[in-house]
């Protein structure tokens, strides 16, 4: 068996793993190593490689596959379709050049008889895409659902075993190296909706671009949403999902309340979890750590062997799309909304006005004895109601004048 050559664009942590796997690998050989400011990045464990900052030599070196782990949309993605112009295979963990320019890239590979792989886009180490590819190929899926950001989990799971405020949550991650110093991305939702943008292709079979896809930020939930999230027999997690509907989807991040006995729940520290649903065979799910260098580089690796004809067959390649006839960010489903407020009389009669004015009805009241009566927090449940009308019902329920804090709402995910 002839040994695979392979370069390596990027050698930061992800980089680094990948490099000891294929170390491991008898058939397999890392011949050159692309990165910035190289002269900083040699290792005296890796013999024999050529250490380059010049893209150029990487393309002359003519390479059996390129592995892009650099991360951005540019110049990765001008990088990678010059590999694979010059006949290389490429390996990528660039799960928002996937999302963005997907479609083009997996063409360009088509046109020069090459393969564009990518399971380390989503879910670092889990092998959601290989498993939705081949494993469940003989369904329709209609569903996805998961927790795709492990940065916002280990957050939100940590507010609630240990109590903390979001605030100490977000630096205990950023300590443990589980946030970035601009977590923005990840708390915003906009990591996550990369990721849902590559499932909704592969398991649905839509081209979603990310910006068609609503977020909502888990910044807003405090550690009091917890206890009452308890009450009501759930707990919170950052949700991903996207649904078909007719033609169209319904598509969005946000942070829900999941039942605490829901596979979501399941996903604590910076876990993720994926579930697909089929109409033939149900729920399928897929679970593990989804972030990490090491777990990244495993899923790397995976397509490095299945690319190389080791051990594992290279998956099928990604369908074609269809574009949806709409997107919508929400259904009808009930809502949990926390308010703040300067306690008064007639605050509770002031809110189902509010709702009732738009024809939601009110399930529940929660309040637990608190002693500021000037920022009591409590909560409202609605029953299921329609995107359309919660909206102008939130919008009310903010302009009320007893309110010290934007009312915070969130849907219960089913």
């Amino acid at each position: 068996m002839s040994t695979t050559r392979i370069a390596l664009l990027g050698f930061g942590t992800v980089g680094q793993a990948v490099a000891r796997l294929i170390l491991a690998q008898p058939d397999v050989s890392l011949t050159h190593v692309f990165n910035r400011h190289v002269a900083r990045k040699r290792v005296d464990w890796l013999p024999g490689v050529t250490w380059t900052e010049s893209i150029d030599d990487i393309l002359a070196a003519r390479p059996d596959i390129v592995i892009e782990v650099v991360g951005g949309r540019d110049p990765a993605g001008h990088w990678i379709a010059q590999a694979l112009a010059s006949g290389a295979d490429v390996v990528t963990a660039n799960k928002q050049l996937i999302a963005n320019e997907g479609d083009r890239l997996l063409a360009d590979a088509s046109r020069n008889g090459r393969r564009l792989l990518f399971e380390a886009a989503v879910a670092g180490g889990i092998p959601v895409i290989r498993g939705i590819r081949e494993g469940l190929a003989g369904d329709r899926l209609t569903r996805v659902l998961g927790v795709l950001n492990g940065t916002c989990n280990y957050i939100l799971t940590r507010m609630e075993s240990a109590h903390l405020g979001f605030d100490e949550a977000l630096a205990e991650a950023q300590a443990a190296g589980f946030a970035e110093a601009d977590p923005t991305d990840d708390l915003d939702g906009y990591d996550a909706r990369a990721k849902l943008s590559i499932l909704a292709r592969v398991a649905l079979g839509y081209a979603l671009p990310p910006e068609r896809i609503a977020c909502g930020s888990i910044r807003p939930v405090r550690d009091i949403d917890f206890v009452y999230a308890a009450q009501l027999g759930t707990t919170i997690r950052q949700v991903s999902r996207a649904i078909v509907e007719g033609d169209g989807l319904v598509a969005g991040v946000t942070p829900g309340l999941v039942p605490t006995g829901a596979p979501l729940a399941r996903a604590v520290r910076n876990q993720n979890i994926v579930v697909v649903t089929g109409d033939a065979g149900g729920d399928t799910g897929f679970f593990g750590f989804g972030a990490g260098g090491g777990p990244t580089a495993v899923a790397v690796m995976s397509d490095v062997l299945a690319l190389s004809g080791h051990r594992v067959a290279a998956p099928a390649g990604t369908p074609d799309a269809r574009q949806p006839v709409s997107v919508r960010a929400g259904m009808r489903e009930r809502q949990y909304v926390r308010f703040v407020v300067d306690d008064r009389p007639g605050i509770i009669a002031a809110i189902a006005s509010a709702c009732a004015a738009h024809a939601i009805n009110i399930d529940s009241v929660l309040q637990i004895p608190w002693a500021d009566k000037q920022a009591l927090p409590f909560v409202v449940t609605l029953d299921p109601c329609e995107p359309a009308s919660l909206v102008p019902a939130l919008a009310a329920m903010r302009a009320l004048p007893f309110n010290v804090a934007e009312p915070f709402a969130m849907p219960f995910v089913e």
